[in-house]
């Protein structure tokens, strides 16, 4: 098994601990703003749940993935839908979400399986769809804290769109991590458009 998905399943409960009740609304009705009520939302990466039940408790229709068995379970619970066990590589859609919301998740992915990636996420979008993803503020790539990441700056993620043409940079913004005690941590948030 990957590395970062052992992780993920031999700390699912601290982790669905840390980030469940976390207060992320800002974001996640900056999100909504731009996707129709009641449209399709991937949430693609869900871990513990916490934004599939509160997109689904705001009208939306909601589909939700993650890479590991436990949190799917965790979610599943959490948010009161099936959540399906999926690699973000196995996405293989055609013009079916709205929206993708891919929160602190495609950021465990090496350069070019997310460029790969941004591509299928790309092609999954109905017209005038919405992405929302985001990263570490920086340029390391590696493994940290036993898991795989991908850090981005604006100037790292202009020459990664240069290689995804379905997509278009709407809106970028640093942001610190909403975690107690880890307000200092930087994150880089994105809204990717799908190109005409």
């Amino acid at each position: 098994m990957d590395q970062t998905l052992k992780y993920y399943d031999d700390n699912a409960e601290t982790f669905a601990g840390s980030t469940q009740n976390v207060e992320f609304t800002a974001t996640q009705d900056r999100f909504l703003a731009k996707i129709k009520l009641g449209g399709r939302i991937l949430d693609f990466g869900c871990g513990a749940g916490r934004d599939t039940r509160y997109f689904l408790g705001k009208g939306y229709v909601v589909e939700a993935v993650d890479g590991s068995a436990k949190m799917c379970r965790i979610a599943s619970d959490y948010a009161g839908i099936p959540v399906r066990q999926m690699l973000f590589q196995d996405l293989h859609e055609q013009d079916r979400y709205d929206g993708i919301w891919a929160c602190s998740s495609i950021l465990h992915l090496n350069r070019k399986d997310l460029v790969d990636v941004l591509g299928k996420m790309a092609v999954a979008l109905k017209e005038h769809g919405y992405i929302y993803t985001s990263f570490k503020y920086g340029e390391f790539e590696g493994y940290r804290n036993e898991r795989y990441f991908i850090d981005f700056t604006e100037s790292t993620v202009a020459s990664l769109l240069q290689e995804i043409p379905g997509l278009y940079l709407d809106e970028q913004w640093v942001s610190g991590d909403v975690r107690p005690g880890r307000e200092n941590e930087k994150w880089l948030n994105l809204f990717l458009g799908k190109k005409d």
